[in-house]
């Protein structure tokens, strides 16, 4: 079986990804203990996309496989999420006590960012009605192709743990655990560059 095409995806695509990504994670552990009700949920993550991995999109790097099936935005070495954004989705949509653990959670994942130049991977997803068909690792081989030609390490915070054999597939390794308060557990997962 070939694997599926890749395109990149223009800024004009942005509600295009964060719909898929909105779908691909509806049942994410991390996201469903931010936002439990369904329409928070549904309101709060496509900000969510925007703001942690939107400047994906003038960079180039946001990625698309099939139609519409899966996404990936990928930030290279020297873009960071918009912070601030980021900091007023949780203020207007968290509760105080996973305020303070989303804090916390944060601070952890600054401490395992790599220092090095690298790409960073806030966020992918398959819509679920496209899972099983390959567009994960089509999404993740397309990227890491990039990454081997740059000789730069690649960096993701997994929020599933559903996904770690995917990321292990393509050669991430785990770097700890992350975990605040009650909140589920991330795992920061590093992938050096292949020549």
């Amino acid at each position: 079986m070939s694997a599926p095409p890749v395109r990149t995806l223009s800024e004009a695509d942005t509600r295009l990804a964060a719909e898929i990504i909105t779908l691909a994670f509806v049942a994410d552990p991390i996201t469903r203990w931010s936002w439990p009700d369904p329409g928070s949920y549904l309101a709060a993550m496509p900000r969510l996309v925007h703001a942690f991995g939107g400047k994906a999109f003038a960079c180039g790097s946001a990625d698309c496989v099939g139609e519409y099936g899966g996404a990936a935005l990928w930030l290279p070495p020297g873009v960071e999420p918009d912070q601030e954004a980021m900091g007023e989705l949780m203020q207007s949509t968290l509760t105080p006590a996973q305020l303070q653990s989303a804090a916390a959670l944060f601070e952890q994942m600054t401490a395992y960012h790599p220092r090095e130049p690298h790409w960073y991977l806030p966020l992918i997803g398959v819509d679920p009605a496209s899972q099983g068909r390959g567009f994960g690792d089509a999404l993740m081989a397309h990227a890491l192709a990039r990454c081997d030609r740059d000789g730069a390490a690649a960096y993701l915070e997994s929020s599933n743990p559903r996904n770690i054999s995917l990321y292990r597939r393509h050669g991430f390794e785990p770097l700890g655990t992350i975990q605040a308060g009650s909140s589920p557990q991330i795992v920061p997962m590093l992938r050096r560059p292949r020549r």
